[in-house]
């Protein structure tokens, strides 16, 4: 069932979708959408919204790697994770002073990707919290994503991550979740080390950073940034 509001009722799904997928791309503002898609700003842009309290930009990614995992695509044999810093133009939740942009208002992107640098699951917070905080919400969020029955190929074996990762906490609740730690340690390992296994997020995240709605950050609410 289509969800109210959002447009007229012969407005084809899948032309709002290409709307709302354009401003991704292009960064645009939702005001300079181009009169191609025969749909006004406001009409995107609430579409976009009602979508985003639904949850449809979550299950949608979700439906895609459950495809992906019938098709035996996604490897967890590792999963990497790595930070990216956002600047956040117009303030709002998780935000907070950068300690790499000048104190500016910023944001955290935190991205788990599967061996082949595939998204497996992106979260946000503030600028200034520290990097190693999102290392257990991104994996109990990668470990229950998945129905029952996937649980088989949905647990990583092992985890690759910098050295700003490096906790004995963080090591000892990963070894717990029966997880392989591939973490650079401080003083002894240079993160350079672990690039064989981890240029694959650098790649995932200059992706990521094409898209130019997502960095910088201009949407106030996280969950329609995350969206």
């Amino acid at each position: 069932m289509r969800p109210q509001g959002g447009g007229t009722q012969d407005t084809p799904d899948e032309t709002l979708f290409a709307a709302i997928v354009y401003v991704l791309v292009s960064g645009c503002a939702w005001r300079q959408l181009p009169p191609c898609f025969g749909i006004s700003k406001s009409t995107a842009h609430r579409r976009f919204l009602i979508w985003s309290r639904a949850g449809v930009w979550g299950r949608l990614h979700e439906a895609v790697l459950h495809r992906l995992d019938d098709a035996g695509l996604i490897d967890v044999t590792r999963v990497v994770l790595d930070t990216a810093h956002v600047r956040a133009k117009k303030g709002g939740e998780h935000t907070g002073p950068s300690p790499v942009d000048r104190g500016k208002p910023g944001s955290k992107m935190h991205i788990l990707s599967d061996a082949n640098g595939l998204p497996l699951l992106v979260g946000v917070s503030a600028g200034n919290t520290h990097d190693s905080e999102g290392l257990k919400p991104m994996i109990e969020g990668h470990q229950t994503r998945h129905a029952p029955t996937a649980a088989a190929t949905s647990s990583p074996q092992r985890l690759h991550a910098d050295k700003a990762y490096d906790r004995a906490d963080l090591r000892r609740w990963l070894r717990g979740k029966r997880i392989g730690v591939r973490i650079a340690r401080k003083g002894i390992e240079s993160s350079e080390r672990l690039g064989r296994r981890r240029w694959v997020i650098e790649r995932t995240m200059s992706w990521l950073s094409g898209y130019r709605r997502l960095s910088p950050r201009y949407e106030r609410h996280p969950r329609n940034y995350l969206a």
